[in-house]
């Protein structure tokens, strides 16, 4: 995809949410749920190791003014070094897309695997100089991974911590090379068509957020039980079913309370509230303050 192939109509520029873990370490995160591409830009050098991970839609990584472009799809992952060259993020978020990037320095991430460096290819003695891309499967565990991370919904406070422990998790799961991992903690995600009926059963919710179906609906929508709806879509989204969809309501609600175009009234109705009081009162509840206050702020 060339970007003087899109109108100024099509796109529009999206932002990274950047965690800094320490220095050398950070993950970049990206949530388009609007119905336009989103370009994202961020400066990466070529003493930088990049994964990206498209846990939903699809995006594609331009190189070289649009001379060179990488598709990744949902479910894969993307593994990108050069130490011969600078590799910037430039990135076109394709409507309704959610992205996760790891980025660490060589100098860190031969740190991690200090023990033995040659278990991974590209860090071996004989690789080291060489640019080294790769795409691969997001497997059931790592989107369990994934999900916690760009579905976040702690304190503030605790979310470099709670991002570092998961990204050396995603890592550790990213490179195991056994298959018959340890997966007591919760065997049902061991089944990839329960992981896909659970992201179903999400798509569901998000899609009809005005209007959801009740839970019983839903588990019959994407032929699961009840229990293992709940069980799975917590264990995946860290979140009960409608605790995720208020999440996800509320940040509907935000950007369109940004974009200037609906008034609070409206902006109710959209995301499924019939009173604007009822909608006043859950935005406080998320945000801590009122749409009003919050558009006043934000202008």
């Amino acid at each position: 995809m060339n970007l003087e192939k899109l109108t100024s109509k099509s796109v529009a520029e999206g932002t990274f949410d950047e965690i800094l873990l320490e220095d050398g370490f950070f993950v970049l995160t990206s949530k388009n749920d609007n119905d336009v591409v989103a370009i994202l830009e961020r400066d990466i050098d070529s003493s930088f190791i990049q994964f990206h991970f498209c846990t939903k839609g699809s995006a594609v990584f331009v190189f070289n003014q649009g001379t060179y472009t990488l598709d990744i799809k949902e479910d894969t992952s993307l593994l990108l070094y050069n130490p011969q060259r600078d590799l910037p993020i430039h990135l076109e978020l394709q409507p309704h897309s959610w992205l996760v990037s790891v980025v660490v320095s060589i100098e860190k991430f031969h740190g991690l695997f200090s023990q033995d460096a040659n278990y991974v290819t590209f860090l071996s003695e004989d690789n080291k100089d060489k640019k080294y891309y790769t795409d691969g499967k997001i497997n059931p565990y790592m989107s369990v991974v994934l999900n916690q991370m760009i579905s976040f919904n702690l304190n503030n406070s605790i979310k470099p911590l709670y991002f570092k422990g998961k990204v050396y998790e995603l890592l550790s799961l990213y490179f195991n090379r056994n298959e018959d991992a340890d997966i007591e903690q919760c065997p049902f995600l061991v089944d990839e068509v329960n992981v896909a009926k659970l992201k179903k059963a999400k798509d569901i919710i998000t899609a009809n957020m005005a209007e959801p179906p009740t839970l019983k609906e839903l588990s019959q929508m994407v032929d699961l039980s009840l229990k293992k709806l709940k069980e799975g879509f917590k264990q995946i989204y860290g979140d009960t079913v409608y605790g995720f969809l208020f999440d996800y309501k509320m940040e509907v609600a935000r950007k369109l309370l940004e974009s200037g175009e609906h008034n609070v009234n409206e902006v109710g109705l959209k995301v499924g509230y019939s009173t604007a009081s009822h909608f006043i009162s859950a935005f406080k509840k998320k945000f801590g303050t009122t749409p009003k206050k919050y558009i006043t702020a934000a202008s």
